[in-house]
């Protein structure tokens, strides 16, 4: 049976926000979750600061839940020191039915992504978990350390990194971002943007198996 990947996740420090930047923010996040998928109803934002989402490609699924780490946090208000994130489970597995939306659909890949996100630690903002022990042993070893130093990335290393997955040389970013392009290189080394997505490929390599 072919797989799928579902993400669950939540946002950091969502109620800190004024009510106006809470729902811009929402708005644009349902706009953005939504593009990713083939059907609107595959992602839906629940209880105001939640999120869930299903992409049948899983190596993309992996990447997305990078970038949505980015997006909330290159969103924070850093006028008020109001530093956003977010915490993202990925269950990559099998899909038994779909319902009106994501939400009410179930399968392993809910069950893994769903169980597993109210297992992650405080500091654990990524989880992977497959159906398969072994390569969860493989996956949570390298996520360590990548949980380690994402935690780490700035709102501007994350803005960079979000358009790096998408593709963008160093000059479209620093045309898009209105920087110059020796600043984004900078970026893009401090984050360590290099080993990070070494780590993440060998990861979509073993989810793939």
């Amino acid at each position: 049976m072919e797989k799928c990947a579902v993400l669950t996740g939540d946002i950091i420090n969502f109620t800190s926000l004024k009510d106006k930047d809470r729902l811009n923010l929402i708005n644009k996040t349902e706009v953005l979750i939504k593009s990713w998928v083939k059907q609107p109803n595959l992602a839906e934002v629940f209880r105001g600061d939640s999120y869930q989402l299903m992409i049948g490609d899983t190596g993309d699924a992996v990447k997305k839940g990078i970038q949505l780490i980015c997006w909330f946090k290159k969103h924070s208000d850093n006028k008020n020191k109001i530093g956003l994130g977010s915490r993202v489970s990925i269950g990559i597995g099998s899909i038994a039915y779909n319902g009106k939306s994501v939400l009410d659909s179930d399968g392993e890949a809910f069950h893994l992504s769903g169980r597993n996100f109210d297992k992650m630690a405080n500091n654990e903002i990524l989880r992977i978990n497959t159906a398969n022990e072994r390569i969860n042993e493989q996956i949570a070893i390298i996520l360590t350390f990548v949980n380690i130093i994402i935690n780490q990335w700035t709102t501007g290393q994350a803005e960079v990194i979000f358009l790096a997955i998408n593709g963008y040389t160093q000059t479209k970013m620093a045309e898009e971002l209105g920087i110059q392009q020796g600043a984004v290189n900078n970026r893009l080394k401090v984050a360590n943007w290099k080993t990070i997505q070494e780590g993440i490929d060998y990861i979509i390599q073993l989810i793939k198996e």
